[in-house]
């Protein structure tokens, strides 16, 4: 019989019936009714009731019934944590029994119990597992290690199991050392810390290697994985790792050979692209990639993504291998539509004629989405290989006279690609399209054919009507449609004013008086005002010449390309995202990865300073990095334009000014007006009274520091009914250098205090008070005082957490008072914190890759300009500043009290609330507060 049987309907009574099976002596009576109980708990009834009858069944030599009793442990140990206590001995006795599998059982089921009173009871056992002379034993427990980290991580690294971790990297059996490699990339991704405890090594690397090869095929995938986030010493080094690691892209899971091509694709960036080594990595790269598109769809599709990105990168990989992704009729249509993308990436010179008669053929099938997709494609090639340019304009005259409408429509917007690709070379196909007017009925294809007679309107003798005809319907069109209708019909009054006087009032007229879309409106008032002020300028702006479009409209930005190519094989890949985008570590956004330096590339070490050549450091990748072209930077590029703006007009300046002006209208300059009215008025600030930076940087042009930081506002640090009648309300504040505990005493009690004191206990910066508390005496009731204590920085030291926590104890008549509060770490940033150029490339490189954090900041409403003399009040120093296809990249540093430094890169997109921070220091523990620094610098 089947054990269907436990799953049947609960009787009357059923819990008495099983609470006395399982004290019944039979061990087979109590083996069934602990399956009965399991069987209960599956289908959600609550057998919590039981939880002692069963943890007494723990004491049984039957494997079975152990399993089945850990089972039910596991899912109502956090229910009943008092009661869990009870198994706790039965814990550490099985992990000393004789057979292993009871012993892995026993620190696998601890693991799982997330109760921190059993937590404490793990670490000796777990210890004792961690040394066990068998293998099974020994994986089991390493996996625990980073369950345990999860729970408690100061205790994991307090109790020595992350170094016990390490040892395991060493062991004899593959699959011990894949779950060591599995554990410690689970804890290396959760805390930065740990990364400095556990460095790989090229020996670790080597064991890691040999293991690989009798490894399982997820303990493979593991092994690969903290092999690619290795940093080779040489090129040399890398191309042996290549070479252990190729066998692996023949293996039959898909996993593991997209594993293997990170860890390929990451190190080619070592190796010389002229070498024969590079020329036979790059042959044996093909193969793997075509075999994983001989899958399930599934993978297929995930395998497609990565090969996306990858091709971008390294398009001579697959550039003869055209035919495999070609469509094939049952493929899904998620499969086709990413095939169509790779296929247009591959396209050139030499393959085009097949390009093309395949996308003819894609054309002709049922699918809507992929028909339109297939038309679009063919404006692409078009696009991209101006060779092809007149077989693909003929190839899509040919889809318009089947007359399919959607297919008619899509040709009619890629050909307006083409004309802008293309000027005054397919013109005479326009009679053709004005055919097919009638039968538009999309807004994109309707927008794109008026975008067609507006800039060919002296070419088309009826073009008047055709746009009049589209006039008829204005108010019932799309943005898109009418934005498009407008300018078409101003291009045609300049090209011919005499015939289109009236038309141009028409629709001048229904955009601006007509019409509630503000968009349409204002460029209906430019427009008017251009015509009725100055037609010529008018032709200059409307008839401007029009930039080129690129050949590809959706390659990936170089920077997150390589980042995507640490991430292949994971759900970045298929996302074509960073981690950072879609999820968040614990205690910040997961790290930043970046490829590692080319060779060929300039060695920006040797640009440093001799004794700050650290060749073991070079965690900066090369110049495509954000942050690589930092000594190519000209030292005045940071300081602000010669022009200075009074602080009485922002928008007036003489002489060279002016084009300075006019060049910043037409780019960033609203955002940095913009940007400055969010400070004070008066320029002051309002809590600290200290002056703000000036707009445009004019305190950094004299040399002058603003001194007064945020304050934040006071909070209750000692109410009334802790303090025995005195009341504690209180912030902290930076004023020249000194740092301020502002404080706020009432007096809530009916007696008059006097005798004040103030005492700090050792905390983690050595703030103590430099002068006792200045309170009138006597303090009556009802009364309160404000006060500003001086701190200094020179007092003992002691680690507190969180870190900037501060334990305080003030004394008066009545008793002695204690309240702890949290110092804000920007008050700590030094005035001194600004680093030369090359001493914070040097000291970035220093830092290991692994300890860089990032956080999003949202909601910000500043641009790059403002942003810097926003965080500059508070000590937060700007080094240098870039600007990388359209966002701004703001290189930082800042210096804490007791001489922490602290390197932040902040990344701005204009217009885009949310900022990007990276952080970097030797003492990752500050990172928390430096992102809370810059959270309320940018947002109060």
């Amino acid at each position: 019989m089947t054990d269907s049987k436990y799953f049947s309907t609960t009787k009357k009574g059923e819990m008495f019936e099983l609470k006395t099976e399982l004290n019944s002596d039979k061990k087979d009576r109590k083996r069934e009714a602990v399956k009965k109980v399991i069987a209960s708990m599956t289908v959600g009834k609550d057998v919590s009731a039981l939880f002692p009858d069963v943890v007494n069944c723990m004491q049984t030599d039957n494997l079975e019934l152990k399993k089945l009793v850990y089972l039910y442990l596991m899912n109502y140990a956090k229910s009943q944590p008092d009661m869990a206590i009870m198994a706790v001995n039965t814990f550490v006795k099985d992990c000393e029994d004789p057979n292993p599998l009871i012993r892995a059982l026993a620190v696998r089921t601890m693991g799982c119990i997330r109760v921190d009173k059993i937590t404490e009871y793990l670490c000796e056992p777990l210890r004792k597992c961690l040394r066990d002379e068998d293998p099974y034993v020994k994986k089991t427990a390493a996996v625990c290690v980073a369950k345990l980290y999860d729970i408690n991580s100061q205790m994991v690294e307090d109790q020595g199991f992350l170094d016990s971790l390490r040892e395991l990297l060493s062991d004899s059996n593959p699959m011990v050392v894949a779950n060591a490699v599995a554990a410690i990339s689970e804890i290396m991704e959760t805390s930065p810390t740990a990364s400095q405890i556990i460095n790989l090594n090229s020996q670790i690397i080597n064991k890691l290697l040999t293991a690989l090869n009798e490894c399982t095929e997820w303990g493979q995938v593991f092994i690969l994985d903290a092999v690619a986030d290795y940093i080779p010493k040489d090129e040399r080094e890398a191309q042996s790792i290549c070479e252990r690691v190729t066998p692996r892209l023949a293996h039959a899971n898909s996993a593991v050979v997209l594993s293997a091509i990170k860890v390929i694709m990451k190190l080619m960036e070592m190796i010389d692209p002229k070498s024969e080594f590079f020329s036979m990595l790059t042959k044996k790269l093909a193969p793997p990639l075509v075999t994983l598109l001989a899958t399930e769809p599934e993978i297929q599709y995930v395998s497609l993504r990565n090969i996306n990105f990858i091709v971008q990168k390294r398009p001579d990989i697959l550039k003869s291998e055209m035919k495999v992704f070609f469509v094939k009729y049952n493929d899904p249509i998620y499969v086709k539509l990413e095939k169509l993308d790779i296929m247009i990436r591959l396209t050139n010179h030499q393959n085009i004629a097949q390009v093309l008669a395949e996308l003819k053929e894609y054309a002709t099938e049922v699918d809507v989405d992929f028909v339109r997709k297939s038309v679009r494609a063919i404006g692409r090639c078009a696009i991209k290989v101006e060779q092809a340019a007149e077989r693909c304009v003929s190839t899509l005259l040919d889809l318009i006279q089947t007359k399919v409408n959607y297919v008619v429509q899509e040709a009619i917007v890629v050909i307006k690609d083409i004309f802008r690709k293309y000027p005054n070379k397919y013109e005479s196909i326009i009679a053709t399209l004005c055919e097919n007017l009638d039968t538009l009925d999309e807004p994109e294809a309707r927008a794109s054919m008026i975008w067609i007679i507006g800039e060919y309107a002296e070419r088309i003798e009826n073009a008047d009507e055709l746009l009049e005809s589209f006039l008829e319907s204005f108010h019932d069109e799309g943005t898109q449609v009418q934005l498009q209708l407008l300018t078409a019909v101003v291009k045609l009054f300049l090209k011919r004013p005499t015939g289109a006087q009236e038309l141009v009032q028409q629709v001048l007229s229904l955009a601006t008086q007509d019409c509630d879309n503000p968009d349409l409106r204002d460029r209906g008032y430019i427009y008017w005002r251009l015509l009725s002020t100055d037609p010529a300028a008018a032709k200059e702006v409307v008839l401007a010449e029009k930039p080129l479009i690129s050949e590809e409209t959706d390659v990936i930005e170089p920077s997150l390309l390589d980042e995507l190519i640490c991430h292949i094989s994971t759900l970045s890949s298929v996302y074509h995202k960073p981690p950072n985008a879609f999820i968040e570590g614990r205690g910040g956004v997961p790290a930043r990865q970046s490829l590692l330096p080319r060779m060929g590339s300039s060695d920006l070490t040797s640009e440093l300073p001799p004794l700050q050549v650290t060749p073991q450091a070079a965690v900066i990748p090369n110049v495509d990095s954000l942050i690589g072209d930092l000594l190519d930077i000209n030292p005045s590029a940071v300081q602000q334009p010669s022009v200075m703006v009074p602080s009485g007009g922002l928008g007036t300046s003489s002489g060279p000014g002016q084009s300075a002006d006019i060049m910043d209208l037409l780019g960033d300059g609203f955002g940095s007006i913009l940007g400055t009215s969010q400070l004070s008025p008066s320029g002051a600030d309002f809590l600290g009274g200290g002056r703000s930076s000036g707009a445009f940087g004019m305190d950094d042009v004299f040399g002058v520091q603003s001194s007064t930081a945020f304050v934040p506002p006071l909070e209750m640090w000692l109410p009334t009914d802790k303090g025995k009648g005195l009341e504690i309300a209180g912030t902290f504040s930076r004023r020249n250098g000194q740092v301020f505990m502002e404080l706020n005493l009432t007096n809530r009690a009916i007696q008059p205090m006097t005798s004040f004191a103030i005492q700090f206990n050792k905390n983690s910066f050595g703030l103590v008070p430099t002068q006792q508390l200045n309170v009138p005496s006597p303090l009556l009731p009802n009364q309160s005082v404000n006060l500003s204590l001086p701190l200094g920085t020179s007092g003992p030291i002691q680690r507190m957490d969180p870190l900037t926590n501060l334990q305080v104890a003030v004394k008066n008549n009545i008793d002695v008072l204690y309240f702890s509060c949290l110092v804000p770490m920007h008050i700590l940033f030094m005035e001194d914190g600004k680093m030369e150029k090359l001493t914070f490339l040097a000291t970035w490189k220093e830092i290991p890759v692994q300890s860089e954090m990032q956080y999003e900041l949202k909601d910000v409403h500043y641009n790059a300009d403002a942003a810097t003399q926003k965080l500059q009040t508070n000590n937060i120093f700007t080094v240098a500043k870039r600007s990388i296809d359209g966002w701004d990249m703001l290189y930082q540093s800042m210096k804490l009290t007791n001489g922490i430094l602290v390197l932040a890169e902040l990344k701005i997109q204009p217009g885009n609330p949310s900022f990007m921070l990276s952080l970097k220091s030797t003492t990752a523990e500050v990172y928390q507060g430096v992102y809370k620094a810059y959270e309320n610098s940018l947002h109060l």
